[in-house]
């Protein structure tokens, strides 16, 4: 069967209901449509259910709490809800998406205090890497360094991951034209921050670096678990502020996000880093983690 043909088939959940994909819709006038008023979470799902579901609950309720979104759901509601769903769709190995929205309200900028959400799950198929097996990235990331600097934190929290993904975007868009999969965004400063969609990791010899949090860097959940992981193995981490420059001449680079896992670098700028030892060991632990969890 088909991709295409595949996600035709697909059962969304929208609001307590599972729905083919091409009828799962919301209201035009959905706070999330109109201004990306809401919060959500990507998630991977292996053997049936979401990893790290606690971690990236804490991440919405922050998210939510930030937005001033008072959902009212439960976080075992929300979870088996993304359970349904995966049932549904007869998924074990999967992405998922979940959206909470302050739902419709009148046109108006200042939202009202009552909130009806819209709760959102979207799921497709992702296969799962497994320990001796090819990986979920087609190759190595390529990165460039862009001129879309990272929103401040004091303007939009960093912490808050929200449907507003415009700096994102336009990230993105400036690598068109260029060999560049994934944008190395800096802050009003010229520090790293985070790619568009990704953390990312350096390793210069005497451990790994990574962007402090004290920046506006989102706490990415697999970024977490992976700095877990190094410290398991005796790998130094140190969270701090970098410059371009020690990506650029870094021994070793990955990013990391719930999608890709870890994922190496091969270049930076043009500048060939590439993965090695540290990189594979990180990504080995972290899908035995995965496969002690879930198989």
């Amino acid at each position: 069967m088909s991709d295409e043909a595949r996600a035709d088939d697909l059962l969304y959940h929208v609001d307590g209901d599972l729905r083919p994909a091409d009828e799962a819709t919301v209201s035009v006038e959905d706070r999330g449509f109109q201004y990306g008023d809401a919060a959500f979470e990507t998630l991977r799902a292996y053997g049936g259910d979401v990893f790290g579901w606690d971690a990236h609950a804490d991440r919405l309720a922050e998210t939510c709490d930030l937005l001033a979104i008072d959902h009212g759901l439960a976080r075992e509601d929300l979870h088996d809800r993304i359970r349904e769903t995966l049932d549904a769709n007869d998924l074990d190995d999967a992405y998922v998406r979940l959206s909470i929205s302050r739902g419709v309200q009148p046109g108006k900028l200042d939202p009202d205090p009552e909130v009806d959400p819209t709760v959102v799950i979207v799921v497709k198929p992702l296969p799962r890497v497994e320990l001796d097996g090819q990986s979920v990235w087609d190759g190595p990331a390529t990165l460039r360094t862009v001129s879309t600097q990272r929103i401040p934190d004091a303007a939009v929290p960093a912490r808050a991951k929200t449907h507003n993904y415009l700096n994102g975007i336009l990230a993105r868009i400036e690598l068109r034209g260029t060999d560049a999969d994934e944008a190395v965004m800096l802050d009003a400063a010229g520090h790293v921050a985070e790619g568009a969609t990704s953390n990312v990791f350096a390793f210069d010899g005497d451990g790994l670096l990574t962007p402090a949090l004290s920046g506006p860097v989102l706490p990415g959940i697999t970024r977490a678990t992976v700095i877990d992981i190094a410290e398991e193995e005796g790998i130094p981490v140190r969270e701090v502020t970098i410059g371009p420059d020690a990506l650029r001449t870094a021994e070793e680079m990955f990013c990391t996000n719930s999608t890709w896992e870890v994922r190496p670098v091969e270049s930076v700028d043009g500048a060939s880093v590439g993965g090695g030892p540290v990189t594979d060991l990180l990504a080995q632990r972290y899908r035995e983690r995965v496969e002690e969890t879930f198989y």
